[in-house]
């Protein structure tokens, strides 16, 4: 992420640099092919964070669980939706489609809630989820709420969010480009997340490798120990001796 000009707040002109990981779609194919629990248990190996971190809560839901798996790249905005501290300013608007537009494919679009009363807000609906579309995004993250599913659903765009709410209220975007905090998760412009049914987790940089043999290691010791589970030879004593190996 560049250090240099992190925001677009103040002035509508071209967006930041907002990249954090390179740009590899081959590792992007490859992350929607890895459901996120599996993925969670890799990262977990690598020791880098806490158990405890890197995804989202139970309160963010998939919306439309029947999508394949969503890999792609953060571009941040916070927002504002029942309280009118200032006015609507159609350009942030523009900012953020410019911050897409240049963001690395696909995009993610991750909104952060800044006002109050979170749950009457709708972050998204068919008209910015058919610009993000076109713009060459593939879902939505949103602390708050969404709107318009079946028409969304049809765009095959995802929603991550707490639930579906009818009105947009007084939404208005404040800043674009800057890190955001999601159900006490921090997302920066440019982080790599995946999101399926089973919820939303941050891919860390630079540790594809890693994360690669980690996922055969996991998925090779699951698989082995779901075969005995499921066999005719199944004891308890025999389980213990397996997770003791």
């Amino acid at each position: 992420m560049s250090a240099t000009r992190p925001v677009c707040d103040t002035i509508h002109d071209e967006p930041p640099n907002i990249m954090s990981q390179t740009h590899n779609p081959d590792w992007i194919e490859y992350l929607r092919s890895v459901d996120s629990p599996t993925l969670s248990n890799a990262i977990e190996l690598l020791g880098i964070r806490g158990r405890h971190e890197g995804f989202l809560p139970l309160q963010i839901r998939c919306l439309f669980p029947e999508f394949d798996r969503m890999a792609g790249y953060a571009v941040t905005a916070q927002v504002e939706s029942m309280t009118t501290t200032e006015p609507l300013d159609l350009m942030r608007f523009v900012d953020l489609y410019r911050l897409v537009d240049a963001s690395p494919k696909p995009a993610v679009i991750a909104f952060q809630e800044i006002g109050g009363h979170g749950d009457y807000a709708a972050h998204c609906g068919e008209v910015m989820a058919s610009i993000f579309t076109r713009l060459g995004a593939t879902g939505l993250v949103s602390d708050c709420g969404v709107r318009d599913l079946p028409e969304v659903r049809a765009l095959k765009f995802h929603y991550f969010a707490r639930g579906s709410v009818v009105s947009h209220s007084h939404f208005r975007i404040v800043r674009v480009g800057v890190p955001i905090q999601i159900g006490g998760m921090v997302i920066r412009p440019g982080d790599l997340l995946h999101g399926d049914e089973n919820g939303v987790l941050g891919i860390p940089a630079g540790h594809e490798d890693a994360i690669r043999a980690n996922v055969d290691s996991v998925r090779e010791r699951e698989g082995k120990l779901l075969r005995y589970v499921r066999s005719a030879d199944f004891t308890v004593n025999g389980f213990r001796d397996h997770v003791l190996e």
